[in-house]
């Protein structure tokens, strides 16, 4: 590695700087836990990331800076594998307030941030790289990545380095092959064979980097050695056979974008608009005193910058102990609440319950109360903990805790006698509950076997529901309550040390720390309630708090699974994929890998001479719609289309027996034969649940053998699945905010939807609407809902050309007068208020909206109008209707149990003998969920399997 300690650089340089990569470094690097003393917030990352920013203006002179980050929810790395990073343990509480702080701190630095939705930040790094190359205009520029991700490794070149600015070393291409003995395009082998444990990629058994190294160095890719295969020899050739499928879900996991959509240019990231102002503020606040100083030398620094041997005497001697480490009083350990301008706990009155007169009376007292803050301690982690306590909380900074584990046991009451005590007010749905994330606390208690009912408000929701920068509650006590809560780790020790459970610290300690718990989220719920009131979101918490308890419910229930049925399709796939290579290969008439699109191109394009679809800046694109439209092309002779039409099959079966059939196998929890899901109730910016552990949201139903995974999906003996999902609701959802007469009035008569518009679109009756019409009004119609260009709708209509498309849609614009004004209305919304709202409420900021980039503006147009549409029918509706069916079960003790959510449909479980009569209870409360001003429709099926009852 080179010494970059004293870098002479007359080029123009930018650092890109891997975001939350350096934010992570910093969290670790400083152990000592620091606190503001005027907030109390955690600061030690922070403190850690400037100095990293110091150190780079006031050494390396940049002349450009910008910083990539991670946005939240999915990438399109977790559609392709649901265990994509499934093994990673969340950030520490304490890690997201900081978070902020740095991005705050980073923008008056006058850096940029990007990130891109379903990107991770190191596409965007891969993207802004290959710009910057790509510019002929900056053909002098040099690249410095800051950060030491061998994923980045793959783009080193000789404009382009990795930069630990920690320990100034750089990594370029030749030192990547003097430590490592291969070139940057020989990366992405690399990651493939050795796999990643960090982000739960699979590589291939008993090959690490060394090893991978050297069968590279040999035969020079994965392709050289797969044909080189026989002269492997032994356990290393066998695993290498085994893990053959496997390879090309790899390559693509590991293989960075080059091609995200950005709005970003290189002189935006040009350094000189430093906010000095700001960062003086920002560091008083956070007692950063030493960083006030290096302010002064920072401003005249960047605005006109000396020459590297000068550069001492302008910053007055930068000092290399700005990485160290300034030794700060903690909340909550002397310092009283006066002097940190924060409350604490000290100030609250919290106490344990040890005897059984005191548990009695807090029983009392509880269901007196008009809502009640309840919280568990656990012994580890998971649905499955055991139970330490439970804490209570009825009055503002007063709360009790309830312990059943401790170090002493003659200082408490047993579990049973606890339990019995509360599991009447605990299970009565008329004490409303309140707390914060209680789905974990219902299944916690759903394992000790109380059935937690009356949730009524959950700050954790609430907090997401407003648009809080975080989640946590130790983040919400100090934004919103400014109280500095007792961290964990001063009860259980240090992450990197072996930490104690809470049973195991005295009972002393453990009060105030469960106590303070409940108390904060009683007053964050009297903080909370107003404002949601205010912000028009009433109707939509409603809704969601609520919600929770149904998807403990059903994250408890699971669904069973035939074990048998997944591993025979299995068996049968792979034997199908075998074929397909066999016969592709056979067809191509030369031996090549079916997982590199560079040499299917090769053998689609030039052997095959198929006609390019689309190019991409790497070459022609051989992507699931250039590989369709080559399939069907009927002005080609069938042997020209058998490749394309073969490889679409081989890729569909192969991404069935990666992503699922195998996943949903190692899913199932032994003791019952389920799969538990765990449903994110706000996980998708449209409001609709997402799924983890496995992903169900994305289970194949589009193609035929796709839908045969549902048959592994089963009922318990002596009963049958009931499988129910609206008909065509975003086209309902659509009539009923347009109130566009004609789309209207389709759906009150009950008429074929797609054949009604197609007839007002091409103006024929109903009775002459022709299939070959009716279809293109299938597409128009879905597409509307996604904002729809003439060019996506020539994409999707085989023969449609682009103008053609467009009179296409001006037609039905003209014809459904009210969906354009509709479509109008969200995108203005967008424009005027930053954001659009769907029926209930709910709120989804449309950053892209003012993008100056074109492409990115309309990308914000579309999403303006699918989430108004969207977020209401798998947003508002089906979780409306989840409640209210939920309620009525219980209402009226019906067998009845709610499995799995998809999307707009519901999967539930019923006694065979009159799973007829619980359907037609599902359609009703269904169909009436939401008053429309069009019908709501359900179609209903049931059968012993997911796959019969569709």
């Amino acid at each position: 590695m080179t010494n970059m300690s004293n870098p002479q650089e007359e080029a123009p340089t930018i650092y890109l700087i891997d975001g939350h990569a350096q934010i992570f470094r910093a969290y670790f690097a400083i152990r000592t836990p620091m606190n503001s003393p005027v907030t109390g917030e955690p600061t030690q990352a922070v403190y850690g990331f400037a100095g990293m920013l110091f150190k780079l203006y006031l050494q390396y002179r940049p002349t450009h800076v910008a910083m990539a980050i991670d946005m939240p929810g999915k990438t399109f790395r977790d559609e392709l594998y649901a265990d994509y990073k499934a093994q990673r343990e969340p950030p520490p509480d304490d890690f997201h307030p900081q978070e902020q702080r740095i991005l705050e701190m980073t923008r008056l630095f006058g850096i940029p941030i990007l990130g891109v939705s379903g990107a991770e930040a190191d596409d965007v790094i891969a993207t802004c790289t290959r710009r910057i190359l790509a510019d002929s205009d900056r053909a002098e520029t040099l690249i410095r990545i800051v950060s030491r991700d061998k994923d980045l490794e793959q783009l080193l070149s000789d404009r382009v380095s990795m930069f630990d600015i920690h320990k100034d070393e750089m990594i370029d291409a030749n030192t990547l092959s003097e430590t490592k003995g291969i070139r940057p395009d020989q990366v992405i082998d690399m990651l493939t064979l050795t796999g990643d444990t960090v982000d739960n990629i699979p590589g291939v058994a008993g090959i690490g980097p060394k090893t991978a190294s050297k069968l590279i160095k040999q035969y020079g890719s994965i392709d050289g050695i797969l044909a080189h295969l026989d002269e492997i020899k032994g356990k290393r050739k066998t695993n290498i056979e085994s893990a053959r499928d496997c390879l090309p879900l790899n390559r693509q996991l590991v293989t960075l974008k080059h091609d995200v959509e950005l709005d970003f240019t290189l002189d935006d990231a040009r350094t000189g608009h430093i906010d000095g102002a700001g960062l003086r503020k920002l560091f008083e606040t956070l007692g950063f005193r030493r960083y006030t100083h290096e302010v002064d030398a920072l401003m005249p620094t960047t605005q006109s910058p000396p020459t590297p041997a000068t550069a001492s005497a302008g910053t007055e001697g930068f000092d290399e102990s700005l990485f160290a480490i300034e030794a700060t009083t903690p909340v909550g350990t002397g310092e009283s609440a006066a002097s940190t301008g924060y409350e604490k706990a000290e100030d609250c009155a919290y106490r344990a319950i040890t005897t059984r007169e005191q548990l009695t009376r807090l029983v009392q007292d509880l269901r007196a109360a008009p809502i009640i803050s309840v919280d568990t301690e656990t012994i580890g982690l998971g649905r499955r903990a055991a139970l330490c306590g439970l804490a209570f909380s009825w009055r503002e900074r007063e709360a009790v805790y309830v312990p059943v584990k401790s170090p002493n046991p003659t200082e408490h009451l047993d579990q049973n006698t606890v339990l019995g005590e509360l599991r009447p007010l605990l299970e009565d749905p008329d004490v409303g509950k309140c707390g914060h994330n209680l789905k974990y606390d219902a299944l916690v208690l759903r394992h000790a076997d109380i059935r937690l009912r009356g949730i009524v408000f959950d700050s954790m929701i609430a907090s997401q529901l407003l648009g809080t920068s975080a989640h946590n509650l130790d983040h919400l006590a100090g934004t919103e309550l400014h109280h500095a809560m007792i961290p964990i780790s001063r009860l259980i020790g240090p992450r990197d040390e072996a930490q104690k459970t809470l049973d195991q610290i005295p009972l002393d300690q453990v009060t105030p720390y469960a106590a303070e718990d409940a108390d904060v989220a009683l007053r964050l719920f009297a903080t909370f309630q107003p404002r949601l009131a205010a912000e028009g979101m009433a109707a939509l918490a409603d809704v969601e708090m609520p919600l929770v308890e149904v998807l403990a419910d059903m994250e408890s229930n699971g669904i069973r699974i035939d074990p048998g049925q997944l591993l025979s399709q299995k068996t049968e796939l792979t034997g199908r994929i075998d074929q397909l290579r066999a016969r592709i290969l056979e067809s191509a008439g030369e031996s090549f890998n079916l997982d590199s699109p560079k040499q299917l191109a090769d053998i689609l394009f030039n052997k095959l001479d198929l006609p390019v679809g689309k190019r991409k800046k790497t070459g022609p694109s051989t992507d699931v719609e250039v590989l369709e439209k080559l399939a069907n092309r009927e002005d080609l002779p069938p042997e020209k289309t058998l490749v394309p039409r073969l490889i679409v099959e081989y890729r569909q079966l192969a991404k069935l027996v990666n992503t699922y059939l195998d996943n949903l196998r190692h899913s199932i929890y032994k003791a019952d034969g389920r799969i538990h899901a765990s449903f994110v109730q706000l996980g998708a910016a449209t409001g609709r649940l997402s799924s983890g552990g496995p992903n169900l949201q994305n289970i194949p139903v589009r193609t035929k053998v796709g839908r045969q995974i549902r048959k592994a999906f089963v009922a318990e003996p002596g009963h049958l699945l009931i499988c129910a999902d609206y008909s065509q609701i975003e086209l309902r959802i659509l009539a009923h905010l347009s109130e566009d007469p004609a789309l209207t009035a389709a759906f009150t008569n009950d008429m074929d939807i797609h054949t009604a518009v197609a007839a007002e679109v091409f103006g024929v009756p109903v009775e002459e609407v022709t299939p070959e019409q009716r279809g293109h009004a299938k597409v128009i119609n879905f597409g509307i809902i996604y904002g729809v260009t003439a060019y996506g709708l020539a994409r999707r209509i085989e023969g449609l050309d682009q103008k053609s498309a467009q009179e296409l849609i001006n037609d039905y614009r003209r014809r459904f007068p009210g969906i354009d004004d509709f479509l109008h209305h969200c995108v203005d919304q967008a424009l005027n208020q930053g954001y659009v709202a769907t029926i209930l409420g709910r709120r989804r900021r449309i950053e892209q909206i003012h993008s100056r980039n074109g492409s990115t503006r309309a990308l914000g147009e579309r999403l303006a109008i699918n989430t108004v549409v969207q977020g209401s029918a798998t947003g508002d509706l089906i979780k409306t209707a989840m409640v209210n069916l939920y309620r009525r079960i219980y209402r009226e003790d019906l067998p009845l149990k709610i499995l799995v959510q998809i999307h707009d449909e519901l999967i539930l479980e019923a006694p065979a003998d009159i799973a007829q009569d619980q359907a037609a209870i599902v359609e009703e409360e269904m169909e009436r969920a939401m008053q429309m001003r069009v019908p709501l429709k359900v179609d209903v099926g049931i059968g012993a399997d997911w796959f019969s009852a569709k």
